[in-house]
């Protein structure tokens, strides 16, 4: 079976990080998000990778090129956004029998990827509390019988999860109308496959759609949570490293460095010396973490620094950012409600009661700069020493 997936989105949800990178690009542990999407599939069986691709669509192809373990991979160009269903029309002219669709912004339970492929046609679905914020499976058995946006009256709590393993014939209904939304939606491919076949509803026991910045630190909590302790790079001998800590070959640990994992430590970073890590953190590629430094449960993006005598918590830094000495992140409001970040120009609950900063690449901040919970730092954006930065820039 091929698999489509989706990468082809701007990401505007999860800006400034996608300003200049693609969403399903960002870094979930020792790899891209989409590549977690992409191993799942061959794990199940996938003999071929179609990429839909569109914004800054190089930096995928360069990442994944031709073969990824071994696995062909095609691409299809998505040149304007015009729906899941345009999305896969797109790689139409690749698909030549049963073909799964997944989103490469999405993190699956990959034994249901297994269990998808496995019934095609299928779908995958999540049980949630509050079903009438989603598409809703409708069920008869072990049979999907419909699907229904945002129902007043769910008639299941299964919402679904955008991953999907079809029958070839779903290549010809592709070209699916305009919705209300004004997109062509795969959701109406869908419908056209339950009246024809039966589709087998396959529930994941874990999922999570990558849309903003904190459900970005989400996935990293997730899937650094599941690495193994491996010691590959140069550890000081007065280091301490606590639990499921991976300092990846070509990384340095200097002395008084803690690090208590879960944690991982990419090639080329250094980290320290008497720096304390902590709490499902990323260190990445070639990130430098000055003397004295805390980083607590947060993304440190490739090429960062974090100077000494700072703190760093539950925030996620972009690419080549330089936090000036003694820049302090606060992540807990005083009155302990949930901390609040502005997606599209409106304030949300990001559902998290310690939550700091969002950097996009190039930010630089002065010495003793103080960052309030919540705060989002543009690209470039810069912060003048001593200042106390409590509102957007």
């Amino acid at each position: 079976m091929k698999a489509v997936v989706l990468a082809a989105g701007q990401g505007t949800r999860i800006r400034p990080l996608s300003d200049s990178i693609p969403k399903p690009m960002l870094p979930v542990a020792d790899r891209p998000l989409v590549a977690h999407t992409i191993d799942a599939a061959i794990d199940a069986g996938a003999d071929e990778i179609i990429l839909v691709i569109g914004y800054e669509g190089e930096t995928v192809r360069d990442y994944f090129g031709e073969k990824y373990r071994g696995t062909p991979i095609s691409y299809a160009v998505q040149t304007e956004q015009a729906g899941t269903a345009h999305a896969v029309n797109t790689a139409r002219e690749h698909i030549d029998g049963p073909f799964a669709v997944l989103n490469g912004d999405n993190l699956y339970d990959p034994a249901a990827v297994d269990r998808l492929f496995e019934h095609c046609p299928a779908v995958c679905a999540i049980a949630v509390d509050e079903p009438r914020n989603y598409g809703v499976l409708s069920t008869d058995g072990d049979s999907v019988t419909g699907i229904v946006e945002k129902p007043s009256k769910p008639p299941t709590n299964l919402a679904n999860a955008g991953a999907y393993a079809f029958p070839e014939r779903a290549r010809e209904w592709l070209e699916v109308p305009e919705s209300e939304r004004g997109e062509h939606e795969i959701t109406d491919v869908l419908a056209s496959v339950i009246e024809e076949f039966d589709v087998t509803p396959v529930t994941l026991d874990r999922w999570l759609d990558v849309g903003r910045p904190w459900e970005l630190l989400e996935a990293n909590e997730w899937k650094i949570a599941e690495l193994d302790r491996r010691i590959d790079g140069r550890v000081s001998d007065d280091a301490h490293l606590e639990g499921d800590v991976v300092v990846e070959e070509g990384a340095t640990v200097e002395p008084g460095v803690v690090v208590e994992g879960p944690a991982l430590i990419r090639s080329g970073a250094e980290v320290g010396p008497n720096a304390y890590v902590r709490g499902a953190t990323l260190i990445g590629e070639d990130a430098e973490i000055g003397h004295a430094v805390e980083v607590k449960n947060s993304v440190v993006s490739r090429g960062t620094s974090v100077s000494h005598l700072s703190y760093v918590g539950d925030s996620v830094l972009g690419r080549d950012v330089n936090f000036g000495a003694g820049t302090n992140v606060a992540n807990l409001r005083h009155d302990d409600a949930d901390i609040e970040f502005t997606v599209k120009g409106e304030r949300i609950s990001t559902g998290r009661r310690k939550f700091g900063v969002v950097a996009g690449d190039d930010v630089k901040t002065g010495i003793n700069s103080s960052l309030s919970p919540g705060l989002k730092l543009t690209t470039g954006a810069t912060t003048r020493p001593g200042e106390s930065v409590e509102r957007d820039r």
